[in-house]
């Protein structure tokens, strides 16, 4: 008979395990407060959505100041430390990178994607969120549903965030961080909804 993991005890993971796990493992996880979360293995819509927005972000920057990183490289966020691997992330001119317990992680993103997946929306919309926008750097959050064409945009204006909702795949999104646009139907291009 299979335990249910709701019954099973829960482990409290040390910051310094994480960081022994994080340097032998290929495989990316993120830290929360005693809990280890694994990054990889998502869907196969979140899979092409994050293509297809690294692919259209990478194709239309290219030449000019600014670069795309996928979820490879992790970004540093004091408030909610160590450092979190969101799907995709630009850095407009120069990429600061700072070395945290041997691994490289990106300290001054201009912009930053999240693709939605069940176990981590409510840590993207919240947690993650209120990190990211601690960042001096960063002037704009994306949040891309994988269930549905929705993406929301949070822009900085001075010292606020202002949020803004997309769902009709005919509309293309002013990413002004990186003054580029991104049309929906690009960014959910092969992704067939139930």
């Amino acid at each position: 008979m299979v335990a249910d993991l709701k019954d099973l005890p829960r482990r409290h993971y040390t910051l310094e395990e994480y960081f022994a796990l994080e340097s032998a493992s290929e495989t990316r996880y993120e830290y929360w407060g005693g809990d280890i979360v694994c990054m990889s293995g998502g869907s196969p819509q979140h899979a092409i959505i994050g293509v297809n927005i690294l692919v259209g972000l990478t194709t239309r920057l290219r030449g000019g100041p600014c670069r795309t990183f996928n979820g490879d490289l992790a970004i540093r966020t004091p408030a909610l430390p160590p450092y979190r691997y969101p799907d995709v992330s630009v850095v407009c001119g120069e990429p600061i990178y700072e070395t945290v317990e041997g691994a490289s992680t990106l300290a001054n993103p201009r912009l930053i994607v999240e693709v939605l997946s069940p176990a981590t929306e409510g840590l993207d919309r919240n947690q993650k969120k209120d990190a990211y926008q601690a960042l001096p750097s960063l002037a704009e959050y994306i949040l891309v549903a994988q269930h549905e064409p929705h993406v929301t945009r949070y822009v900085r204006q001075g010292d606020s965030w202002v949020r803004s909702d997309y769902s009709d795949l005919a509309v293309s999104i002013e990413l002004s961080a990186c003054e580029v646009r991104l049309p929906l139907a690009e960014i959910y291009e092969g992704v067939e909804f139930n």
